[in-house]
């Protein structure tokens, strides 16, 4: 029976009755070692009645084998993975090495497992534990944390257990359990029921020492219990249960000692391996006897393991080395097999005493076997450890620089970069060099800015301009994309001077976009002749004749810059399709990006606010923290919720300094809820410092149109006029000149106003916003002039648009002039607009459920269980007034 632990029993069984109502929920059980975290998941898992039991944990010798913990928990489950998604189960099967080829996408084995516990609960709910959590393998923690933060409608309940360690556990946006010791009460029933025969005095002296820690109640009550004259002084305070536990073990015969050392340092817990590293050893089953009457460790069959990890340390830690060299040893040759390659090569190095080509060559072979199944974290410790046994420099610093790639890739950006500075160091070889500075450059690009990224891009570059050219052009694509990030012009013409220098093979894919980064880099200048390379850039991107994803976003983004709106929206979401189809969940946020301000600038306010919340969602979940910065940028932009863009956007302007392109258009937003409610000085401000800025030759060129009205509104026509050239030499060689009316409509003294109104909204083609925007303005300006029929069809028209795209502020701005004309209707256009009832992501649900797409497909894209697909169907219809999955073709824009 568990002592003591009645509050924290009631919170988690509010927990599992969350799941039993079809709610998902997860706790983190926290504390320190012997505080009962296991005992707990032991009585957890004692509660949970009928609910489906999927248990695990993590080893510490298993670490740094990838997908070693999700294997444990999951691999009894080999039969559901035919019902996954094809490339989730494929992910999965490669993983657990169950098929070759490579897993993909390192997320994609977290929406695998997403999908199979989904499965897994189909029937009945279930429950997840995972003890000492803190050592699973990176890989598998990733997974399951992945799985965790995205489990929502679904009746799973899912509990960490992690140890107080130097080892630190990303437990950010879970719900946290922190054990404390035991109150004096339950302290004393527990030594009691342990060690009844204590005397009072020693009795209370435990209690003070062990401070509710249960697993020293329970130890030292028993050590006490059977040698109380030893213990007749002060009792121990640090390390008293490691101290306890190393007592027991020095009582054991040398040989059972060192038996049990094979059993610490193997990890499998299998019994037939450890006999058959003992027998090397001239050891034998005899001898684990001893440990095992001592109840030190406990056999099952064929596992052997010890009761608590605690001993497990105590026994490897105090081994004298030259016997772990050679437990480890005799374990790397009693591993036979491929199945065992990657155990064997970690205990080959375990088992060298310096540097040692074989094992060196054997580690790296396990990381392009982890680096197959898509274990960045394994593949980056395994590079590291084949570099520290490699017997010369050169060698060393490529393992180094792997290690590198490895751990970037892995999420580690620091450790990556020290791996890369200490490489460059050790070698004159300059493609490890420049690959060194590239990984410092992506590093610098979250950790100092997007200018310090372009320098290091850009140094590194240099190195190999000529000897590999087509590396070279990938890096100067960072360099000048960093540094327009950060409005860095003098970095961009310093990228683009080098890579007009670079020598292309002939027929290499890499043209395209060579020639439209040095176009781009006359466009920072406002140079107009630079449109056509971007926009055959964007084209051949389109037509497929761009394959590279950093590319072909990029290609996305140079469609938007020279207003190929339509074309450029296409290749994006073309992009996003694909990339959920092939699982590449950690390319979707940069995707989404891009995705997000196209559909911004055609008028889809409810496509850009979904997508940049779909976005905004898997990067905090993957850790993408600058990427959620930009995205929420957009959002502001979106302006579709005003409360939304008042309370997060000032707050993003924080990083102006740094991030100049995102940040303004979080203050592009700001200006514009400013102007729709009529404050015009505010909106000045804001849009004054966006089309003065670093970036006003970019995309935000298309501001200014909107500063121009905010200066006429002010009553400053002389700053309207300021900007405006750059932005009608920019129209006239993108043709989108229907602004530039609009403005010289504003700017009009005159009756000749009424002609540029006209010539604007003739020119709008089909872009719905743009064009309420200028009936808005037109409506009046006809309002001031008394013609009253004609504004107020205009100012309908207007406001019909706006609510019908989601601009609520510019709605009810075209509210507000009606009503000045009289108008008080009883019922509005934008009031019946069912899209803008749903949240973003069940628009994304919608959307997707409209194209034909079934439960478990729009899971697959969205990176969702079906349930929650289903959950957010259920919550949507009543919203729209369908009842059934065919109305929603004729209800909802697909794109």
């Amino acid at each position: 029976m568990l002592v003591g632990r009645d509050r924290e029993r009631e919170r988690v069984a509010g927990l599992l009755d969350g799941a039993r109502a079809g709610h998902s929920g997860t706790v983190v059980i926290r504390g320190e070692a012997g505080i009962g975290k296991t005992a707990l998941l032991d009585q957890i898992a004692s509660d949970a009645g009928d609910m489906r039991l999927v248990r695990g944990a993590g080893i510490e010798s298993e670490t740094e084998l990838a997908f070693s913990g999700l294997h444990l928990m999951l691999h009894p489950y080999g039969d559901r993975f035919a019902g996954l998604p094809a490339q989730q189960a494929a992910a999965l099967r490669s993983a657990f090495g169950l098929a070759e080829g490579p897993a993909g996408d390192r997320f994609l084995i977290g929406a695998a497992t997403l999908t199979l516990l989904s499965e897994l609960a189909s029937d009945r709910p279930l429950l997840c534990l995972v003890d000492d959590a803190q050592w699973l393998d990176g890989a598998s923690l990733d997974a399951l944390l992945f799985a965790a933060r995205r489990l929502s409608a679904d009746p799973i309940s899912m509990i960490f257990t992690v140890r107080d360690t130097a080892r630190p556990f990303p437990d950010h946006g879970l719900d946290v359990l922190r054990l404390a010791g035991l109150d004096r009460a339950a302290a004393r029933d527990l030594v009691a029921a342990h060690a009844p025969g204590l005397t009072v005095p020693v009795r209370e002296r435990l209690l003070d020492e062990a401070a509710g820690n249960p697993l020293a109640l329970i130890e030292l009550a028993n050590a006490l219990g059977s040698e109380p004259a030893r213990h007749a002084g002060p009792l121990p305070v640090g390390g008293r249960v490691q101290e306890t536990f190393r007592r027991q073990l020095a009582a054991l015969p040398d040989t059972a000692r060192w038996l049990l050392l094979v059993v610490a340092a193997d990890g499998t817990g299998d019994l037939g391996v450890v006999l058959r590293a003992a027998k090397s050893l001239d050891l034998g089953p005899a001898d684990l006897e001893p440990a095992e009457e001592a109840g030190l460790v406990v056999l099952d069959g064929a596992d052997v393991r010890f009761r608590h990890p605690l001993i497990r340390a105590v026994t490897y830690q105090d081994a004298a080395h030259h016997r772990r060299l050679a437990v480890h040893d005799a374990l790397a040759g009693a591993l036979g097999g491929d199945e065992h390659a990657d155990r064997r090569a970690w205990h080959l190095a375990a088992a060298a005493t310096g540097p040692d080509e074989g094992a060196a060559a054997q580690l790296e072979r396990a990381a392009e076997r982890a680096g197959r199944r898509g274990g960045t974290a394994a593949v980056a410790a395994a590079y590291e450890r084949a570099a520290r046994l490699s017997t010369d420099p050169e060698g060393k610093a490529r393992r180094l620089v792997h290690a590198a790639r490895a751990a970037y890739d892995a999420g580690r950006p620091d450790h990556a970069t020290r791996l890369a500075a200490e490489a460059a160091h050790l070698t004159r070889q300059d493609a490890v060099i420049a690959e060194a500075a590239f990984i410092r450059a992506q590093v610098a690009y979250e950790r100092v800015s997007p200018a310090a990224d372009a320098e290091l891009a850009l140094e590194g570059a240099g190195l190999i301009a000529g000897s590999d050219p087509e590396q070279a052009v990938a890096m100067l694509t960072e360099a000048v994309w960093s540094a327009r990030d950060a409005g860095a012009h003098d970095l961009v013409r310093r990228s683009v001077e080098l890579l007009r220098t670079v020598r292309l093979p002939p027929g290499s894919a890499k043209a395209p976009v060579t020639g439209g980064l040095i176009a781009y880099g006359r466009l920072t200048d406002g140079a107009p002749e630079a449109v056509p390379p971007m926009r055959a850039l964007a084209e051949a991107a389109l037509n497929g004749r761009v394959e590279d994803v950093v590319e072909r976003i990029i290609a996305g983004f140079m469609g938007l810059l020279v207003a190929e709106d339509r074309a450029a929206t296409a290749l994006l979401e073309g992009m996003a399709a694909d990339a959920r189809a092939e699982g590449a969940l950690g390319w979707l946020p940069y995707i989404l990006e891009p995705l997000a301000i196209g559909r911004l600038l055609l008028g889809d306010l409810h496509g850009a606010d979904s997508a940049a919340a779909e976005g905004i969602s898997l990067a905090a979940d993957i850790g993408m923290d600058m990427q959620v910065t930009a995205l929420k940028c957009i959002a502001v932009r979106v302006e579709s919720d005003a409360e939304r863009t008042r309370a997060e956007g000032p707050g993003l302007l924080r990083h102006a300094d740094r991030h100049p392109t995102n940040a303004a258009l979080a203050s592009w937003g700001l200006g514009l809820l400013e102007l729709a409610g009529g404050h015009a000085d505010a909106a000045l401000g804001h849009l004054d410092a966006v089309c003065s800025g670093p970036a006003r030759h970019d995309l935000l060129i298309r501001a200014i149109p909107d500063h121009a009205e905010a200066a006429v509104r002010a009553g400053r026509p002389e700053l309207a006029r300021a900007h405006l050239p750059a932005y009608e030499a920019w129209a006239a060689a993108t043709s989108r000149t229907a602004m530039v009316s609009r403005c010289r409509a504003l700017l009009s003294g005159g009756d000749d106003a009424d002609e540029h109104y006209r010539t604007a909204l003739s020119l709008h083609g089909d872009h719905a916003y743009d064009a309420a925007r200028t009936r808005l303005l037109y409506g009046e300006w006809l309002r001031r002039r008394r013609r009253r029929t004609e504004a107020r069809t205009e100012l309908a028209a207007a406001e019909d648009a706006f609510a019908r795209v989601g601009a609520t502020a510019w709605a009810e701005r075209a509210r507000t002039e009606l009503e000045v004309l009289g108008d008080r209707p009883a019922a509005r256009a934008g009031d019946s607009d069912p899209m803008k009832r749903l949240t973003p992501q069940e628009m994304q649900v919608v959307r997707l459920a409209a194209a034909g797409l079934s439960n478990r497909e729009i899971a697959a894209q969205l990176y969702l269980s079906p349930r929650t697909v289903g959950h957010h169907l259920y919550k949507a219809y009543p919203k729209l007034g369908v009842t059934r999955r065919a109305e929603l073709a004729r209800l909802v824009p697909v794109t």
